[in-house]
């Protein structure tokens, strides 16, 4: 064999252990990086059930009044940050309790995808210049949302040439596990000639992702279904990337109402076996248009709770709902609703083990019973008070 095979067969089976050994949750420094440690600071990144449970919890402010957009992310010290269009953001370090004033992050276009650097504890926010296709700008902040520097930022393209749009999507993520730990990834997407409705059968979604904290990213391959645009990411215990995606267009036979999801067993770099879920609506069900939706995995140990956000609507953007899944999105088998009234855009963190925030969900939606862009905070067990959606069930 030449040596250009042994050094392909070496590295395959390097790859292999190292993932196993980060399944086991087995230290060897690049195969684990969430647990029981963070490897920063002594952090825990994730954390036991019963934080999240006990008696139901819940209640909403607003926290902006006029615009739209939102993101919402926990930070390492368990700071939460509500990011609106503008872009700026508003910081809570009593787990959501109160909140500070505005802060401006960067002039120009809410792109979402914030992301928590989990190493470094930096985070960093997305500007574009205007509705894009347009140029994009990347904030770093290194004291918790505090303060704001603009970086140098480099995109590389897709396989297809491409380079994606950031806007309109779920906060991102720092993956916790196997050979890419560490790696900061977020979904992204190609608007092709522009957002008219003449150019919907060639968008489609993806991710951007780093191996140096952020300061390069290469694209991923485009999520195996066109007409997809605002999506949602998050990694489950075993390493695996779950996609859950808006779709504003499908070719005849395949439904736009409903979320489609795919899945990575690459950290991101590529998607496969697509398929619709029909439990979870994309959007009012009228038209096909669809509606950017939350999504986060619960940071417990050895589960993979996922929840999800969006309406549950025949016609119009109300009644907010939240829905549950306990095995990393093959099913969900609670739903409750959040609002009845106006309800759009929302993004979904959640608390972190050891902080003000801890056992707490947070759902930043646009409108509410007073303003523009109001907060939720509950706990899961507020969530299990809800009603059965008949797809799988709720087990002890």
């Amino acid at each position: 064999m030449n040596p250009i095979g042994i050094t392909r067969i070496w590295s395959g089976l390097w790859r292999w252990l190292a993932l196993v050994l980060g399944l086991m949750g087995v230290g060897c420094g690049c195969a684990e990086y969430g647990g029981r440690r963070s490897g920063g600071a002594g952090a825990t990144m994730e954390g036991d059930l019963q934080s999240f449970l006990g008696e139901p919890r819940f209640d909403m402010q607003t926290v902006f009044t006029r615009e739209r957009f939102p993101n919402v992310v926990v930070a390492k010290d368990g700071t939460v940050l509500v990011f609106w269009n503008g872009v700026t953001v508003r910081r809570s370090e009593d787990g959501g309790q109160s909140w500070g004033d505005e802060i401006l992050v960067g002039k120009g276009f809410m792109g979402g995808g914030v992301i928590v650097d989990e190493r470094s504890g930096d985070i960093l926010a997305f500007v574009e210049e205007k509705h894009p296709p347009a140029s994009v700008s990347i904030f770093r902040s290194s004291d918790h949302g505090k303060t704001w520097r603009q970086q140098p930022t480099m995109i590389q393209p897709d396989r297809l040439g491409h380079v994606p749009s950031m806007h309109m999507n779920e906060h991102g993520i720092t993956l916790r596990r196997g050979i890419h730990a560490g790696r900061l990834i977020r979904p992204t997407r190609y608007y092709a000639a522009g957002n008219d409705k003449a150019y919907w059968a060639e968008h489609y979604t993806n991710a951007i992702y780093s191996d140096d904290g952020g300061q390069t990213w290469k694209t991923s391959d485009p999520f195996p279904a066109n007409g997809t645009g605002e999506a949602t990411l998050a990694e489950l215990s075993n390493g695996r990337l779950y996609y859950n995606s808006r779709r504003h267009w499908a070719p005849p036979g395949e439904n736009p109402r409903r979320r489609w999801t795919a899945w990575s067993d690459d950290g991101g770099r590529s998607w496969s076996d697509r398929t619709i879920c029909e439990v979870l609506p994309d959007g009012d069900q009228d038209r096909d248009y669809g509606l950017m939706g939350g999504l986060v995995r619960l940071p417990v140990r050895g589960r993979d709770i996922l929840l999800f956000s969006n309406i549950e609507s025949p016609g119009g953007r109300h009644h907010g709902q939240v829905w549950g899944s306990l095995d990393g999105g093959k099913s969900w088998p609670i739903k409750r609703q959040v609002f009845a009234g106006s309800f759009a855009y929302s993004s979904l963190d959640a608390g972190r083990p050891g902080t003000p925030s801890e056992g707490w969900i947070y759902l930043l939606f646009e409108g509410g019973p007073q303003g523009r862009g109001t907060i939720a905070r509950f706990n899961l067990a507020w969530l299990l008070a809800g009603e059965p959606t008949r797809d799988g069930r709720v087990s002890k």
